[in-house]
């Protein structure tokens, strides 16, 4: 089996990068048949980015911060771990942006899209689901659109849902809602089409992210999920994406 190892910055992460190429051998990314990334969760979120759609499975050891997405880094037995471990399969989100400006950008997200204001003044948001306005207009800091896989991460912290990793559903979030101060977000199909549009954009800016891509005074946001791009996350048996969101719910 050829692995190709990409580490963070951290010295932990390169020096675990240099113990295991001279222990199992290195190959690119692009002969390898497994990509090992040796980091925390924001460099598996790069390599998901950098490698989504080559069909090549991404495992992730934790040499980092924050680890969710990571398993234990371990040195030994690591070819058997590769074989028997679990497959999860992650479609991105499908950020369109419309700036102020008249341009369009596109953006994928493994985790999230979220809304934030620019300035001192709190966002006036239009929220839209499949064609229809659920919201006539939502204030507050900001809103974010969760898939299963990031339903822990910004998400969360801005309580909303968690989701199983299977369930066929995203997570619709406020970020500090003013009015209505009770509405706490919606939980939406995953073939749901979302539309944002923010109101008087020239006195309230409020910039558009999906996962690390950003662009600064959007006028509206569309996301849906993306089928035809799709990254594959191997864990090691027993600990898969699944076990640990389900986990997570408990682990408060």
């Amino acid at each position: 089996m050829k692995l190709a190892f990409v580490a963070s910055p951290m010295p932990e992460a390169m020096e675990a990068a240099r113990h295991l190429e001279e222990r199992y051998g290195a190959s690119s990314p692009e002969e390898a048949d497994v990509i090992v990334a040796l980091g925390g969760d924001g460099l598996m979120l790069q390599v998901l980015h950098r490698y989504m759609d080559g069909g090549r499975p991404i495992y992730g050891m934790h040499r980092g911060s924050v680890g969710f997405l990571m398993n234990d880094y371990e040195e030994d037995g690591l070819i058997d771990r590769i074989r028997q471990a679990e497959r999860s399969i992650i479609h991105p989100l499908l950020m369109r942006v419309t700036d102020l400006e008249g341009e369009e950008h596109t953006a994928l997200a493994i985790n999230e899209v979220h809304m934030l204001r620019q300035t001192f003044q709190a966002a006036k948001l239009r929220v839209m689901v499949d064609g229809k306005v659920r919201l006539p207009e939502l204030i507050c800091d900001g809103i974010l659109v969760a898939t299963p896989a990031g339903s822990t991460a910004y998400n969360l912290s801005a309580h909303g849902p968690i989701i199983p990793i299977d369930a066929p559903m995203l997570a619709l979030t406020p970020i500090s809602p003013f009015r209505p101060r009770r509405w706490r977000g919606a939980l939406l199909p995953n073939e749901a089409k979302i539309a944002i549009d923010v109101m008087e954009a020239d006195k309230r800016p409020v910039n558009a992210v999906a996962d690390h891509t950003e662009f600064r005074s959007v006028l509206r946001v569309e996301v849906q999920e993306s089928h035809a791009h799709k990254a594959i996350m191997l864990f090691d048996h027993g600990h898969n994406l699944r076990e640990r969101i389900l986990a997570e719910q408990f682990g408060y």
